[in-house]
């Protein structure tokens, strides 16, 4: 059965020094590239944070809501190689959560919903990230008990090893609905038979990964030996032109060209 953290090994051994995110914020000029080597730290480090910090274990469920940006799939495999369960709120807040989100054992999420989610800090953890350039920490302090995931971060280990390592058969995302929650060897399995990119392809996406219809842009092409150009705010000219930059080979379906 496959698990994230089984994947994310077979790529260390293979190349780990191509790229396997490149973020674009077209409003900030920011470009942010990691390779598998430092993904694969960011992984360590976030789930380190989890489970050393805030006593997150097997089993228990990780809201995350974070919009299009690089810690989107970072915290994602910080949750599946802990063995969370994840509710993917793609930055839309808890809203369109109900009870899956007031059920869960801590929220990661962005600056645009920290407001909506801090009155919960005092319940569960709140991790929250600033979406700066480089991961740093907010410029202005945080509400009580939320923890600024910039400065957090940082002081964790680059590498993490479980003591409860999650299987194939560990559950990946909860239906906010009440339907049937994938595994993990569900999730990747289908990653790893879908069709929007050849192996080891790059794919440029639009969506967030930490959404239900973005979750594709980044386990597919993990599970591919591929790529994810992760783009936010950009306009079609500006898209074609990164398409092109970055040689892309295939564009998400919710992503400019591949929305015609």
């Amino acid at each position: 059965m496959t698990t994230f953290s089984a994947l994310l090994q077979r790529e260390l051994r293979g190349n780990p020094g191509r790229p396997l995110v490149t973020f674009y914020d077209v409003a900030t000029g920011e470009r942010t590239e990691l390779s598998v080597t430092t993904y694969a730290n960011w992984v360590a480090k976030t789930a380190s944070l989890l489970v050393e910090e805030h006593d997150l274990e097997r089993g228990d469920t990780l809201v995350v809501d974070l919009p299009t940006h690089w810690l989107a799939p970072v915290v994602l495999g910080a949750a599946w190689t802990v063995g969370l369960r994840v509710v993917l709120a793609g930055g839309l807040g808890a809203g369109p959560l109900g009870a899956a989100g007031d059920e869960a054992d801590a929220v990661v999420c962005g600056a645009p919903t920290l407001e909506e989610w801090a009155p919960r800090a005092g319940d569960v953890p709140v991790l929250a990230s600033a979406l700066l350039p480089l991961g740093v920490r907010f410029r202005e302090p945080v509400p009580a008990d939320v923890v600024d995931l910039g400065v957090a971060v940082w002081s964790q280990p680059d590498a993490f090893a479980p003591y409860d390592p999650p299987t194939g058969e560990d559950e990946a995302v909860l239906d906010p609905a009440g339907g049937p929650a994938p595994t993990q060897s569900q999730v990747l399995g289908a990653a790893a038979a879908g069709s929007l990119l050849p192996d080891g392809g790059r794919l440029l996406a639009e969506l967030s990964p930490a959404s239900p219809a973005g979750l594709g842009s980044f386990v597919e092409p993990l599970a591919r030996s591929g790529s994810l150009v992760l783009v936010a705010g950009a306009d079609a000219e500006r898209l074609a032109a990164l398409a092109g930059d970055e040689r892309v080979d295939a564009w998400h379906p919710a992503s400019g060209a591949g929305r015609g």
